[in-house]
């Protein structure tokens, strides 16, 4: 009897019986999270098992270089600084901490280090969160001693005062009165003590500080923005014996006379000091003074930032004379002051007899056209200036042919700002020829 036919799909079924379905058997797993996917390998359990664990038990410098940087992958960037200080310098582990906590992130302005833009911009972070009185030093405290080998910069923009003490009541008249805050009458506040940090940040350079409250908002007062007396005795003094402090930056603080001439008496035995920046405050011809003193004492500074101030003539005229016989000093700023032509004059003729100072600006000092003289004999006989900025003075006609005729036997000047001086075109045109013509010529001989 001969078999019975069978289609195609059942030939194949005969042929090949695991590929009937129906004969299959099928297998159940008891977990409900078992798969068939394949199972991990050994040492990516264990590269698991240290980055879970990584918080009670670290283990890091015992493991192979290959399994070390699987490991500092996967790590958590909210770790303890306790245990991650120490032991983890992969920039890219710091890397991830930087962009997890903050948008914007430029190394350029950190050695090229995360590392070091984590540690400096958490202690920032710290202290202008701070509240005297309030808030717990514990914390800055355990955090500076494992920070304080990367902190090269501290840039403070804000210090917050101590809160007031709500509880004594107030008069009715008090109450609706905001004459406090508009006068600025209100008790003062103190601020941070940077003495308490300092003395352990061996290795800071550049400490840059604005005693204010950033986004106040309607909360406004007078005092949130005052530079007290006690804060500025305890600031000169953690200057003072901070001996490689490089650049002290201290703007928009309300500085004035006093306090400023504290800072300066702190900073005439500095050795170290390179930049000093008081701009955007209240100084006067007392704090010139002070300059002045410390331009004939110190020997390490190269640039002095004033702009924005109250000097006047006799201030400027402390700082030119000890411009004749200093020898360090190569940025000189003191815009938006008041020198007028007899402080810029002044400057003029210490200029004749200075030999290192670069750069200087007098830009907005009301200068007029005896100015315009004798700046025009200084750049007929100055060898070293490179950068002047002269702007918004109202020099005139006359004052730009006087520079004009000066400058025609200068090698040296690279750039000449004399933007809003009612000088003529013709004059500015011919002086911005001459500018660019030594520019090539350096450029050239470079």
């Amino acid at each position: 009897m001969e078999p019975p036919l069978l289609d195609e799909n059942e030939q194949s079924l005969f042929a090949n019986p695991a590929a009937d379905p129906r004969k299959m058997r099928r297998i159940i797993a008891e977990d409900p999270e078992w798969s068939l996917a394949t199972v991990p390998r050994l040492i990516d359990i264990c590269v698991k098992h240290i980055v879970g664990n990584f918080a009670d038990n670290p283990l890091l410098d015992e493991l192979k270089p290959k399994h070390k940087e699987k490991v500092l992958e996967s790590l958590a960037t909210d770790l303890p600084l306790k245990i991650t200080a120490p032991l983890v310098s992969d920039e890219g582990y710091w890397k991830r901490c930087c962009k997890s906590r903050w948008n914007v992130c430029d190394t350029d302005q950190y050695g090229d280090s995360w590392k070091r833009m984590f540690f400096e911009r958490n202690m920032e972070n710290l202290i202008e969160n701070f509240v005297p009185e309030s808030t717990d030093i514990t914390e800055i405290a355990e955090t500076l001693e494992l920070s304080k080998d990367f902190i090269k910069r501290l840039r403070i923009r804000q210090l917050l005062p101590q809160i007031k003490d709500v509880t004594v009541a107030l008069t009715p008249e008090e109450e609706v009165s905001d004459q406090g805050s508009d006068t600025g009458t209100d008790d003062t506040l103190d601020h941070f003590d940077f003495g308490v940090i300092i003395h352990k940040l061996d290795n800071l350079e550049e400490l840059s500080v604005t005693y204010g409250v950033r986004n106040c908002g309607m909360n406004f007062e007078w005092s949130l923005f005052e530079f007290t007396q006690k804060d500025c005795f305890l600031l000169a003094k953690a200057i003072k014996s901070c001996a490689h402090l490089q650049i002290l930056r201290l703007q928009r603080c309300q500085i004035e006379d006093e306090k400023a001439r504290l800072i300066i008496s702190n900073l005439l035995q500095h050795t170290g000091l390179k930049i000093l920046d008081l701009s955007h405050n209240k100084v006067g011809d007392r704090t010139g003074r002070a300059a002045g003193k410390l331009l004939s004492v110190n020997k390490s500074l190269e640039e002095l930032h004033l702009s924005d101030n109250q000097i006047k003539a006799e201030g400027a005229s402390a700082i030119a004379f000890a411009l004749k016989k200093n020898n360090t000093l190569k940025v000189l700023n003191l815009k938006l002051n008041r020198i007028s032509d007899e402080g810029g004059k002044n400057i003029c003729h210490a200029l004749l007899k200075n030999t290192t100072l670069l750069s200087v600006d007098l830009s907005s000092n009301g200068l007029g056209e005896q100015m315009a003289a004798a700046l025009a004999e200084v750049l007929s006989r100055n060898t070293s200036l490179r950068h002047i900025t002269i702007s918004c003075n109202k020099l005139g006609v006359a004052g730009g042919r006087v520079l004009q005729e000066g400058l025609e036997e200068n090698k040296v000047l690279e750039t000449f700002d004399l933007r809003l001086t009612e000088i003529s075109q013709q004059s500015e045109h011919s002086i911005m020829n001459v500018v660019k013509g030594n520019k090539e010529e350096l450029q050239t001989a470079g």
